[in-house]
């Protein structure tokens, strides 16, 4: 079996970092456009997509920062993580997401990632 190697994609947007930390932390936010239903307990986030559903636990977060789960079927050291950064340049925010996938499925991956992050941007009003 590959080692799945991490990724990392940027998608700058113009929305306050408390805002979208909502989006990337909370199920109603989640809901909202990364999973069709999205429920929380004790730190453990159960997704669903077309009546599938994976859990993920809450790694580590900081408000506003970032947020780092881990999907409970995978390796320990593999996660997925939504960062908020600030560009000093234009001031615009970030946001930073990294992930894990075989080298062959990252440009599908990222792919993927692109979809959901352009409902999120819908969401947001971007």
């Amino acid at each position: 079996m590959s080692k799945k190697q991490l990724f990392t994609l940027e998608y700058p947007l113009r929305c306050s970092p408390s805002i979208l930390y909502d989006f990337l932390s909370t199920p109603a936010g989640l809901q909202e456009w990364f999973a069709d239903k999205v429920d929380e307990r004790e730190k453990v986030f159960s997704f669903s997509w077309n009546g599938s559903v994976d859990k993920a636990e809450i790694m580590e977060s900081e408000a506003e920062k970032f947020i780092r789960f881990h999907w409970q079927s995978a390796p320990t050291d593999e996660f997925f993580e939504f960062r908020i950064e600030k560009s000093e340049v234009t001031n615009q925010t970030i946001l930073v997401i990294k992930d894990f996938a075989d080298k062959k499925d990252i440009k599908d991956q990222s792919q993927l990632w692109g979809s959901q992050v352009k409902d999120l941007f819908h969401r947001l009003g971007n």
